[in-house]
């Protein structure tokens, strides 16, 4: 991919964040294909979904592993790819900065940053640390001139982070701090309270990134309330893997093969996906 095409492409997909849409999360190059001939307009990427495919539980996927995957799959579909970096592969600002440089560098055209390492015992990363993340994210990325969009994730309501109250009042602070530190969106995973959706989304001085999930308000109530991009994480690859249960499960308790066969793909199908 030539530098004025991901130009273009980063222009769209900050374009997308001027209203409420859907951001699906692929875990492969078919699965980003399929997400784009559902008429998706970008597609982003689930570590868990990667991590998984390929034999590893999330946060212990090797980066070289990961960033085979996002080639693949912006190589497999015309439309934006923001890639889920996890908490950034790397221990300093500098060393985040690389890997998405060449996250990048393989066409892709934006980042989710983590402020957790997805345990409550480890609690969050400190507010400065992120913040030096984020520019360093941003400097390094100026002399290509691709306005690399940055989604900062900050984790409260993901790892249950005290009250209901202490979590807001947290996740605030950091989005604030993170939007100083010009991050583009804020990315909220595990908030389900509509109030404080409501809070957040008054708050935040920009697009607010929520997960989709269980107990959630509907897509009708989030774009009622201004919420601009709902992503589903590793819901979809859940998804699959829940269906090829299913399917082993009838295949041998029941011999039948009926969701193997009915309402398929055909093989000429999949040869032209």
């Amino acid at each position: 991919m030539d530098w004025t095409e991901q130009k273009h492409k980063a222009a769209d997909f900050r374009e997308l964040h001027a209203q409420t849409f859907i951001l699906p999360n692929a875990w492969d190059a078919a699965s980003a294909k399929v997400f784009e001939q559902c008429g998706f307009k970008a597609v982003g990427t689930t570590s868990a979904g990667i991590a998984a495919a390929h034999g590893y539980a999330d946060r212990s996927m090797p980066f070289d592993t990961m960033l085979a995957a996002i080639r693949e799959i912006v190589q497999a579909v015309s439309i934006p790819v923001s890639v889920d970096m996890e908490d950034g592969y790397g221990s300093t600002p500098e060393e985040v900065a690389s890997s998405v440089r060449q996250v990048i560098e393989s066409g892709a055209i934006g980042i989710n940053l983590e402020d957790s390492k997805m345990n409550p015992h480890d609690g969050l990363y400190d507010i400065a640390d992120q913040k030096k993340k984020i520019a360093a994210i941003r400097q390094s990325m100026n002399p290509f001139g691709i306005p690399v969009f940055i989604n900062a994730r900050t984790d409260p309501y993901w790892i249950r982070m005290g009250t209901p109250a202490d979590m807001l009042k947290e996740t605030l602070k950091r989005a604030k701090a993170y939007r100083e530190a010009e991050a583009d969106c804020v990315f909220v995973p595990g908030v389900k309270d509509i109030a404080a959706i409501r809070i957040l989304r008054k708050e935040i001085g920009g697009p607010v990134n929520l997960l989709a999930g269980a107990g959630m308000p509907s897509l009708h109530e989030l774009q009622s309330m201004g919420i601009e991009r709902i992503s589903t994480g590793s819901g979809p690859y859940r998804a699959v893997i829940s269906l090829l249960h299913r399917i082993g499960g009838e295949m041998l308790e029941h011999g039948s093969f009926e969701r193997i066969t009915s309402n398929v793909l055909t093989y000429d199908d999949l040869l032209e996906l």
